[in-house]
């Protein structure tokens, strides 16, 4: 019988959770198993691996074969470096990414200057645009004004 050692699928749809199981290679991914020797939380920030490294060292030297996937979660438990008789130095896990920050947060500048040229067309017709928009907020900001007066005294005119 070859062992291979190999994720099995858990969890809900599109919320993987793996166990890190030895199973016969005939097997289905998500059938029969000859022991659980871990999980794999990918989607927690930073994700969680958890290996029973003695068991998984066993595994391996008794012949079993590590699915691509496996043999870089061994690596990061230590189990591989154990297996091969290796010092393990574990790296620092990276840092949880930020959320709402935008990549986009500040404005870069063109080394060829095309942004001189954008502002210098800007320029040009800001000058129309900025009069057209200037009689657009009178035009909104003078009907306003007159809707207040005429509801104080209107209010006015009632209470007197």
């Amino acid at each position: 019988m070859a062992v291979r050692l190999r994720l099995m699928r858990m969890g809900k749809k599109k919320q993987p959770t793996y166990r890190v199981v030895a199973a016969d290679s005939r097997s289905p991914r998500n059938g029969r198993f000859i022991e659980i020797i871990g999980t794999y939380q990918p989607r927690l920030e930073p994700s969680v691996v958890k290996i029973d490294n003695e068991r998984a060292v066993h595994w391996l030297q008794h012949g079993a074969q590590p699915s691509e996937t496996v043999e870089k979660l061994l690596k990061i438990s230590g189990a591989w470096a154990d297996f091969k008789g290796e010092q393990f130095s574990p790296t620092a896990p990276p840092a949880p990414k930020k959320k709402g920050a935008s990549k986009n947060s500040e404005p870069t500048d063109s080394a060829d200057g095309s942004d001189e040229v954008d502002e210098a067309k800007t320029e040009e017709t800001d000058g129309e645009e900025n009069s057209q928009d200037e009689i657009a907020v009178v035009e909104d900001e003078q009907p306003a004004e007159a809707e207040d007066e005429s509801t104080s005294d209107g209010d006015d005119e009632e209470q007197s």
